[in-house]
């Protein structure tokens, strides 16, 4: 696939949409993968709803997925993944996060915000952060597709957020099996699920440069079982090595 323009939009624009990533069978048992997921963080007592994020419980949370199925290590590794990521933050960048919303009818929107933001104090000049956002289902206005404010990576002070910042926010849409690539900087929210029946499964890929202390303490949240297994690329991503910063060093001294 030839990204060249994708990667243009995400640069000027502060994010893309990149069609038929994965076919209908991977988008199914991802789906599957998830709610089990789901099941298996409310058994480990790691609630998925009404955990202080959405204003009620229609939508469900989860987290730590790499420790819940291995399925969810591929996927972050994804080569596409990997490519986008790597244009837009550099080779030196960590997997701060991987985690779900399941927007289920009657689910509303969250607080409008910027995903660097929360990281990173102000200004923001440069992007250091990026959501690689995977689709299981069509997603679309009605049934709580993300919104976003177009352009707004720009921003670098929080004062530049207009006082009618969720008013100007603009719904993605997209099909099952599509990425997102969104730029950490631009400021989004869930959106408002009105449908009766349908609901929006999203998994969200967030990579920082290295410099910024993840997310999630990887150290802390992985099982043995999980640790043993990563690879040499998933080690380094998830910054679980002794050794930490030592690309950026080499810059700095150069």
């Amino acid at each position: 696939m030839d990204l060249i323009d994708k990667k243009k939009q995400l640069d000027e624009e502060g994010y893309c949409i990149i069609p038929d990533v994965l076919d209908a069978a991977s988008v199914a048992n991802l789906r599957d993968k998830l709610w089990a997921a789901a099941d298996a963080s409310e058994k480990r007592g790691l609630r998925t709803r009404n955990i202080g994020i959405d204003p009620n419980e229609h939508n469900v949370r989860v987290f730590n997925l790499i420790d819940l199925d291995p399925a969810f290590i591929g996927i972050a590794q994804h080569k596409l993944a990997m490519d986008i990521v790597t244009h837009l933050l550099g080779p030196d960048f960590l997997l701060s996060n991987l985690t779900a919303n399941i927007a289920l009818p009657g689910a509303k929107s969250m607080k409008i915000h910027s995903d660097q933001g929360i990281v990173v104090p102000e200004p923001w000049f440069y992007p250091w952060s990026i959501n690689i956002i995977w689709c299981l289902d069509d997603i679309y206005e009605a049934n709580g597709a993300t919104r976003f404010i177009p352009g707004s990576q720009k921003y670098k002070w929080s004062h530049e957020l207009p006082d009618d910042a969720s008013d100007r926010t603009i719904a993605f849409t997209a099909k099952a099996g599509s990425v997102i690539a969104m730029d950490g900087r631009t400021w989004h929210t869930s959106g408002a699920n009105v449908t009766a029946d349908k609901q929006r499964a999203l998994l969200f890929g967030y990579y920082s440069s290295a410099f910024i202390r993840p997310q999630q303490n990887w150290n802390a949240a992985l099982s043995e079982a999980t640790l043993k297994n990563l690879d040499p690329q998933m080690q380094e991503m998830l910054g679980l090595g002794a050794v930490a910063n030592t690309k950026l060093g080499r810059v700095l001294v150069s």
